[in-house]
């Protein structure tokens, strides 16, 4: 059997709905197409399609064998032009995966510019504040806001956003303004549950020096969200990063406190799993995020005394 061009005919059958149509697509017999499918579930040893006298319908391990023989089929295309051509097209479909808030917030714009720039490749995003597993969940890309702890990822930084602690009107009007970091252990602090260390909020003066305040709160989300619409109602005091609350500290909503001190520089990165090969359309999506977010030069503080705030760590 030959495996691509199985592969071919059931993406072809999915696409089409019946083995009549994908055949007459495909240039072969009904027949043929037939039976390309079940010598591929054979050698698979498993069912890919419900087969009723209405319709198809791709079973749970149908439709993972899809998704993967796209992926396949789009390299091999992308494989056999770069022989050819010495130059690949990007074609075929990203799995991508990107925190909710940054998402909602700033990705969809650069996905509009760059499938219309590359309109032979498609995107299927996945947002979610968990780090997923690049490589067990079969994503191409994921862009993290945070240090790197997986040496075995492969990374591209993109920007440079920063953590911004906040309150609103009414909660400093309550309970007063935080003048130094350690006052902060006197006030009700949000807490993100993913952070890498959700109660220490650590911070920088103008001279460098470091200290870690260790806060609590009576509130605590998975998601940033959740935290900026809790401080917006006056529950409390909250770190987010700037890109999550730029418009809402410009509009008064949120006040920013302790800008004495730096908090903590967040890098972005698209990260992937594997250098030894770089699809066409994962390395054109990267440079592409690179480019836009390089430009976002409000989401990047000047420290106390205008040194640099932060060096990039990479673990």
């Amino acid at each position: 059997m030959d495996r691509f061009f199985a592969m071919q005919v059931f993406t072809k059958v999915v696409e089409a709905g019946s083995f009549a149509r994908a055949a007459e697509r495909l240039g072969i017999s009904t027949s043929v197409t037939s039976r390309q499918i079940a010598d591929l579930e054979t050698h698979l040893q498993s069912r890919l399609l419900n087969r009723t006298t209405r319709k198809l319908s791709l079973t749970e391990s149908g439709q993972a064998f899809y998704e993967r023989a796209l992926q396949v089929l789009a390299d091999l295309d992308e494989a056999e032009q770069a022989a050819a051509q010495n130059v690949a097209l990007p074609r075929g479909t990203i799995k991508l995966n990107a925190a909710l808030a940054f998402g909602i917030l700033h990705l969809a714009p650069v996905l509009d510019d760059y499938l219309a720039r590359y309109p032979e490749v498609s995107i299927d995003v996945t947002l979610t504040d968990r780090v997923v597993d690049l490589v067990e969940e079969g994503y191409d890309l994921a862009l993290r806001i945070s240090e790197l702890r997986n040496p075995s990822l492969v990374a591209r930084k993109i920007g440079t956003t920063h953590a911004v602690v906040c309150a609103a009107p009414d909660y400093l009007k309550r309970h007063g303004v935080p003048r130094r970091p350690g006052e902060l252990e006197r006030h009700n602090c949000l807490l993100y549950s993913y952070a890498q260390v959700m109660n220490d909020w650590a911070f920088r003066d103008a001279e460098g020096g470091e200290l870690t305040v260790r806060v609590s709160g009576n509130l605590r989300a998975n998601n940033g969200n959740l935290l900026r619409e809790a401080a917006l109602r006056g529950v409390g005091v909250i770190r987010e990063p700037s890109f999550q609350v730029d418009d809402d500290l410009r509009a008064g909503r949120l006040v920013p406190l302790l800008e004495d001190y730096v908090v903590r520089e967040l890098p972005m990165y698209a990260v992937y799993a594997s250098r030894k090969h770089v699809s066409a359309k994962v390395r054109s999506f990267v440079d592409f995020l690179a480019g836009h977010f390089a430009q976002r030069r409000d989401w990047v503080r000047i420290p106390p005394g205008g040194g640099k705030s932060g060096k990039e760590k990479r673990a």
